[in-house]
C-alpha cells in the first residue's frame, strides 16, 4: 500500500469518525496540552479500555489537577482514587513520577524522550505518546491500536510481525504528515488518527496486533493474583484490618503471601498489628 494512499484512509476516517471530545484531547485555555494531563490518561490508558477511563479520568483530574497536587498527596488518597481501574501499580508509579518531577526536576516537566524515560511507569512508548500528544513532536512509538493498524494494512498475511519491521514503516508515514499542508494535520492529530482507526478496525475486521510479537494475551481476572490484591487494597480503603480480619473476606489461600507482596512494594504498611493503604511511615 502506497504511504499517501495510507494516509488519506487513515485520515478520511478520522475528519469524519474521529473521538474528538475525549477529554485529554481537550487542550488548555492557551491552547496548550498540560503534560501531566497527557501522562496520567495515557498510564490510565495501559490495558483498560477508553470508556472506563474517562469517568476516571475526569475525576482524578479534578481530585489532583497539578503535578503538584498529585505530588502532595498521601499514597493512600491516589490509590483510593485509582481504584476501579485495575493494576494498581500504575497508580504508584504515577505519583512517583509527579514527585520525581515536583522534587529533582523542580516542578519542570521533562520534554525529551531520554528524559521522560526516567519518570516512573513511563517506557519507551509511553515516553513517545507523551511527546506526540503534549508536545506534537513527530516521535515514534506503537502500541496496540498502532500496531493493529500497520500490521493490517502492510503486513495482512504476515504472523508474529516485530516492532522492529513496523517502526520503519511509522517513521515514513510521519514524513508524509510532515509533507501535509493542512494546518490541523500534526504528529498530534497523526496519532489520534491511526488510535481511532485502530479501535475501528479491532471492531470490524479483528485484533491484528494479536499477530504481533510484542502481543501477550491478558491472563483472566477471576481467580487471577490480581483480583486477590484488588480485593485487599479495597478493604484497606475503608480502614486498617488485621490479617485475621482480611481472611474473614478474603478466603485465598495465596492471601499472606499477597500481603507480603503489597508490603515489599510500599503499596501497602503494617502497624500494630494492622494491614493500613500506602506507606504509612511516609505519609505521617
Amino acid at each position: 500500500m502506497q504511504l499517501t494512499d495510507f494516509w488519506i484512509q487513515i485520515w478520511g476516517y478520522y475528519i469524519v469518525h474521529g473521538r474528538h471530545d475525549l477529554p485529554w484531547r481537550q487542550p488548555s485555555a492557551d491552547g496548550t496540552f498540560d503534560p501531566y494531563a497527557i501522562m496520567v490518561s495515557e498510564i490510565m490508558l495501559q490495558q483498560t479500555q477508553v470508556q472506563r477511563v474517562i469517568p476516571k479520568f475526569e475525576a482524578f483530574m479534578k481530585q489532583f489537577p497539578s503535578i503538584s497536587s498529585l505530588a502532595a498527596a498521601p499514597l493512600a488518597e491516589v490509590l483510593t482514587a485509582w481504584s476501579g481501574l485495575g493494576y494498581n501499580r500504575r497508580a504508584k508509579f504515577l505519583w512517583q513520577a509527579a514527585q520525581y518531577v515536583a522534587g529533582p526536576l523542580q516542578g519542570v516537566f521533562p520534554r525529551q524522550l531520554t528524559e521522560l524515560i526516567k519518570l516512573p511507569g513511563v517506557g519507551v512508548n509511553t515516553a513517545g505518546a507523551i511527546m506526540a500528544y503534549a508536545f506534537d513532536q513527530p516521535a515514534v512509538f506503537l502500541e496496540t491500536n498502532i500496531r493493529t493498524v500497520y500490521i493490517h494494512h502492510f503486513f495482512s498475511s504476515q504472523d508474529l510481525v516485530s516492532d522492529e519491521a513496523l517502526l520503519p514503516i511509522v517513521q515514513d508515514t510521519l514524513q508524509v504528515v510532515e509533507d501535509q499542508e493542512a494546518a490541523d494535520f500534526t504528529p498530534r492529530t497523526w496519532y489520534w488518527a491511526l488510535m481511532d482507526y485502530g479501535t475501528f478496525l479491532k471492531q470490524t475486521a479483528g485484533n491484528a496486533s494479536r499477530r504481533s510479537k510484542a502481543y501477550t494475551k491478558q491472563s483472566a481476572f477471576n481467580g487471577s493474583r490480581r483480583q486477590v490484591r484488588g480485593a485487599v487494597l479495597r478493604r484497606l480503603q475503608a480502614a486498617p484490618h488485621s490479617q485475621a480480619d482480611l481472611a474473614k473476606h478474603i478466603t485465598d489461600e495465596r492471601l499472606p503471601s499477597v500481603l507480603q507482596d503489597l508490603l515489599t512494594e510500599k503499596m501497602i504498611s503494617y502497624m500494630q498489628g494492622h494491614y493500613h493503604l500506602g506507606d504509612i511511615m511516609v505519609q505521617s
